[in-house]
């Protein structure tokens, strides 16, 4: 119970800080309204449609303070992708000439932009056996590339520019069974960066003034309810915790103690052949060293398990994403589950192991 807490709220916590830092902006806009929708569909991969004019672009840039904006579109995801390891693959366009959260990515490792036709995938995205391209609403796409593992919807992310998703979009009223869902003309949101020196803060409500019909949301502040669901669920999981570790520490005491109870005409040959208060205690506390260890190891993998294979259900049931912790990462928490582990058996024996140590052998061997 202590490590799968401690992976969940950590991978939880994770999760917002690189969500906050993949945006790469200092100021959030989308359509009034719509933050929760937005913060699902980049956290999550959750469709939304949540649109507005890309006019807006031209004058968010005019609000003084903003040194740089740049606007996104979020497209209808894919349930069961056949060019997707999950069940879902979010896709969303960005515009190359004012990107800076991909295309300083794409210029570090392609050396040049997207190419209509062309889109770089998260760690999850290939394309499919026997095939060379990606067909999505009967557009062939080239992946030219795909990103670092982030643990995140990132992962799931098919990344393309403006025009291809435009051209996706008139082919799919031909050649697929359903036509893309796409707005000429608009956008999802606007990713802005402030002047050096300006306050983020005071820039977000000067744009959310200037243009009434957008809401702008510092990147501090942005995923907050899932911040405020992560911290909920964490506390249910801590006060189950610590009624398990209670509960535990008294069931495993009164084992002990029925221990004792049961050894006691061995204990007292013990103690009459020779063997020392100590030798007692210790042979006491290294049986429920043994026993702490091989629980706790039981319970690791248990908690592995359920982390790991059961990874998509966890998020949603809980509704926000796990970021899952690398190998070196893992071990170090199972070591310290074990030592928690240790410490509540050694808790739960040192007073059935104290008694037992200290009792005459005469007396023990009579009863």
């Amino acid at each position: 119970m202590v490590l799968t807490t401690v992976i969940i709220s950590r991978g939880g916590q994770d999760s917002l800080r690189l969500a906050r830092e993949r945006l790469g902006a200092d100021v959030v806009v989308v359509p009034r309204g719509s933050v929760t929708g937005v913060e699902g569909a980049l956290l999550l991969g959750n469709a939304t449609n949540t649109y507005m004019p890309r006019g807006v672009v031209d004058r968010i840039t005019a609000v003084p303070g903003v040194a740089q904006a740049s606007s996104q579109l979020y497209l209808t995801s894919m349930a069961n992708s056949s060019c997707c390891s999950v069940s879902t693959m979010f896709m969303f366009a960005f515009d190359p000439v004012t990107d800076f959260t991909v295309e300083p990515w794409l210029q570090e490792k392609l050396g040049h932009d997207l190419q209509v036709g062309q889109a770089v995938g998260g760690a999850d995205v290939f394309v499919p056996e026997g095939q060379d391209k990606i067909k999505l609403y009967g557009y062939d796409f080239d992946l030219v590339g795909n990103l670092e593992r982030t643990g995140t919807n990132l992962d799931q992310t098919l990344f393309m520019t403006f025009p291809s998703a435009y051209a996706m979009q008139e082919i799919s009223k031909t050649k697929a069974k359903m036509a893309l869902p796409l707005l000429t003309d608009t956008v999802s949101s606007v990713l802005v960066k402030v002047d050096q020196g300006a306050d983020r803060t005071q820039v977000a409500q000067a744009i959310t003034d200037a243009v009434p019909e957008v809401q702008a949301v510092p990147a501090a502040e942005m995923f907050g309810s899932y911040g405020d669901q992560i911290s909920g669920v964490l506390r249910t999981l801590v006060v189950i915790v610590v009624l398990t570790v209670a509960l535990s520490l008294a069931l495993m005491a009164v084992i002990f103690l029925m221990s004792v109870h049961d050894r006691r005409r061995q204990i007292g040959v013990l103690r009459a052949l020779g063997a020392t208060q100590r030798f007692v205690m210790l042979a006491y506390m290294t049986e429920a060293s043994v026993l702490a260890v091989a629980g706790g190891l039981a319970g690791a993998v248990l908690a592995v398990v359920v982390v790991y294979f059961f990874h998509d259900l966890l998020v949603s049931a809980l509704g926000f994403t796990i970021l899952l912790p690398s190998v070196l990462s893992m071990i170090v928490l199972v070591v310290v589950g074990l030592l928690v582990a240790l410490v509540v058996a050694a808790a739960a024996a040192i007073v059935p192991a104290l008694r037992a140590s200290r009792e005459e052998p005469a007396v023990s061997m009579r009863e």
